[in-house]
């Protein structure tokens, strides 16, 4: 039995500290408040696009791994905050190594993101249709987050993770549990932003 195993990690954080007494400036809040419920007195905001900060990572992670870019068979990019609908950030992480050999994709599934893209990328060595893998989180939610909602703002920064995950003999990942539920997710939204298309009407907010 082949078996995906992680071989190396890596990451990148933001240089830009955003303070909980930061946000009691721009909000109705307190440092106490906020770290009495969520335990965070800090978070990173990005000055670079998503894609520089997913490069940064995955560099990272192959650093310690002794793959080379040009070795890699896949690259799943998880995020749902990327500056552009097209291209996906895979490719560009891809033009950036010059991992020419390797196919990209994005996988959105907000902060469960990574575990997906460990899931996808066993698959893919189980079956025989990579070997090589390099998976990478990335996000840079201060461009999503509404700085005005007090219940939010204080809960996201940005950064990226990365691993790199080969195919093995010997034992790795054992074993991935999945779960999703749906009923709830109008308790957090990130709404897209459409051009105008007159060819068709908006649909009722209870739709």
């Amino acid at each position: 039995m082949k078996y995906a195993k992680i071989i190396s990690t890596g990451k990148y954080v933001p240089e830009n500290i955003i303070t909980n007494k930061d946000l009691e400036k721009i909000v109705d809040t307190t440092d106490e408040w906020i770290f009495s419920r969520t335990g965070i007195k800090e978070r990173r905001i990005a000055i670079e696009d998503n894609h520089q900060m997913a490069t940064k990572a995955g560099l990272d992670a192959l650093s310690g791994s002794g793959i080379k870019p040009e070795e890699l068979d896949m690259i799943i990019v998880a995020t749902m905050s990327s500056e552009y609908t097209c291209p996906s950030v895979s490719c560009l992480v891809q033009d950036a190594i010059g991992a020419e050999k390797a196919f990209c994709f994005d996988i959105s599934a907000a902060c469960s993101g990574f575990l997906f893209a460990l899931n996808t990328a066993e698959q893919y060595i189980k079956t025989g249709k990579a070997q090589n893998v390099l998976i990478i989180g990335s996000e840079k939610l201060s461009q999503l987050t509404n700085w005005e909602d007090r219940n939010t703002c204080v809960l996201f920064g940005d950064g990226a993770g990365a691993a790199v995950v080969v195919g093995s003999d010997e034992p790795g990942i054992l074993d991935i549990v999945s779960h999703s539920v749906c009923s709830i997710y109008a308790f957090l939204i990130s709404e897209v932003n459409n051009n105008k298309n007159d060819f068709f009407e908006p649909k009722p907010d209870n739709y």
